[in-house]
């Protein structure tokens, strides 16, 4: 049993065919990277993270996340440059450490990248209704929350919810963009995030002459005697919750079986897609803390919609939220097809069944796992408050980075003169080190109710591999299919 708990995969280039088309070249990778960071962590944590945890703090949360997220980074490159398969943290885990903990990792990435769409589609409903609402268009508010909360109806009335049903709505078009076809959805993408260039650009300029310098006095607001609850420890949860913000450059790197040349491409675009972003989140969340008193901001999904109300450039705000709205496409493409690749490399590998691994033979797309992620993205993001979705997001994500920079470590002693594209500076330990440190710091800084959450989704993934994975494993029986079966 111990052996068959540690077998590794052998580190192989190029890679074994997938059946999938090879249509990504770097720029699409950074765009890729770039449309799913800034989103629902721009565009909505912004706001919540400051309201609960940071207060005005809130580009300090973003900075150290940003840091903690760039080690992570640099470990990413250097093993996506080496092993450029599928599957991201839970490929570079089978390789360097073994079996069982690739299954925790290819679980926990399953968590991270499900309930991150859901967070995304949550968010995205809080917009839509903003936009709507601005041209005289009302949506029965029974209709936009989490079942069971108490809205107030037009007439007055108060009653419990339903279910939020915008998101379903727009999970199920990007669904459909991504089952028709990688090639086709990428042109949109890429369309789609030099939108939401452009909605960064006008908002900053719009916001500008509104900040109000002593919106940031204190920078650190007191403690209320509460751990995590405003002060330093308030921002370090904060910086926990923002990590959602940084899942961009993983997903990157499940592409590389979608990568025309993955070992030359998705070191630089995991890089490139990382520091961009890292600016982009400090400039702005100070922008939107200058403008709306963070106090403001709590629980409120849509940040954004609320500073353009306070400047009141009617005309202004339309543009923006509208292009917001479209700018979230470009976020939810990216999480549900890294959603489909962790699966289908899962498949492949045999440690779920070869359904998931099933490709289209017209699209080629693996179109069951699109459609599983839609149905359980879907029922998370209609029942749940965004603020839940984001802190377990938040912890998958730096479970994965953990596990990543312990790779490079593993894989520097285990095989040092194997091809590395890209290498990291200053020997196997300090900066996957620093990664595991600083990653770590930020875990532990989140609620226990989010790391028994997380623990939970761990013993039933813990029950499923010993059920099912570990006799059904292809290097245990010695199969290593070829490429996927179609449907």
């Amino acid at each position: 049993m111990k052996s068959s708990l540690w077998r590794k995969k052998t580190i192989t280039a190029p890679v074994e065919p997938s059946g999938l088309k090879r249509v990504f070249d770097t720029w699409q990778l950074i765009a890729i990277g770039v449309g799913v960071t800034i989103g629902a962590g721009l565009f909505s944590l912004t706001g919540v993270a400051s309201g609960l945890y940071a207060g005005s703090a809130i580009p300090l949360s973003f900075l150290i996340a940003g840091i903690a997220a760039s080690f992570a980074g640099l470990c990413y490159a250097e093993l996506s440059g080496m092993i450029p398969s599928g599957g991201s943290a839970y490929s570079y885990a089978y390789a360097a450490l073994g079996e069982v903990v690739a299954w925790v990792i290819g679980w926990d990435l399953i968590l991270e990248y499900t309930v991150s769409t859901a967070a995304v589609a949550s968010s995205w409903s809080g917009y839509i209704v903003s936009f709507l609402k601005d041209w005289g268009i009302v949506i029965d508010p029974r209709l936009l929350h989490p079942p069971m909360t108490l809205v107030t109806l037009p007439d007055g009335q108060t009653a419990h919810a339903w279910f939020n049903a915008p998101c379903l709505f727009i999970l199920w078009l990007v669904t459909f963009m991504l089952t028709r076809g990688v090639k086709e959805s990428a042109r949109m993408n890429g369309l789609v995030v030099a939108i939401k260039f452009c909605v960064l650009v006008g908002m900053i300029i719009a916001a500008l002459p509104h900040i109000n310098m002593a919106h940031f006095h204190p920078f650190i607001a007191p403690n209320t005697g509460q751990f995590g609850i405003f002060g330093f420890s308030g921002v370090m949860r904060a910086a926990g919750m923002a990590f959602l913000a940084y899942i961009g450059f993983d997903i990157v790197s499940t592409a590389a079986q979608d990568t025309k040349n993955p070992q030359k491409s998705m070191p630089f675009a995991i890089l490139g897609s990382l520091i961009i972003c890292t600016i982009i989140y400090v400039a702005f969340s100070a922008v939107l803390i200058g403008v709306v008193d963070y106090h403001r901001f709590a629980n409120d999904p849509s940040p954004v919609a609320t500073v353009m109300d306070v400047i009141n450039l009617p005309w202004l705000g339309l543009l923006i939220k509208g292009g917001i709205c479209l700018g979230y496409l470009s976020v939810l493409y990216g999480l549900l097809m890294g959603q489909s690749r962790i699966l289908l490399a899962m498949a492949q590998d045999g440690l779920l069944p070869a359904f998931f691994s099933r490709l289209n033979p017209k699209s080629h797309t693996p179109v069951p796992s699109h459609m599983l992620s839609f149905l359980v993205s879907g029922a998370l993001a209609c029942c749940l408050p965004i603020n839940i979705l984001a802190d377990m997001a938040s912890i998958g994500t730096l479970a994965a980075f953990i596990i990543v920079c312990a790779g490079v470590i593993a894989l520097r002693f285990r095989a040092p003169h194997a091809p590395r594209t890209f290498r990291l500076p200053g020997g196997p330990w300090l900066i996957p080190g620093l990664g595991i440190l600083s990653c770590g710091s930020v875990m532990l800084s989140m609620s226990l109710v989010t790391w028994m959450r997380l623990i939970i989704w761990l013993a039933i993934g813990a029950v499923i591999y010993f059920a099912y994975s570990i006799k059904h494993s292809h290097l245990r029986t010695k199969h290593h299919p070829t490429s996927s079966r179609p449907d």
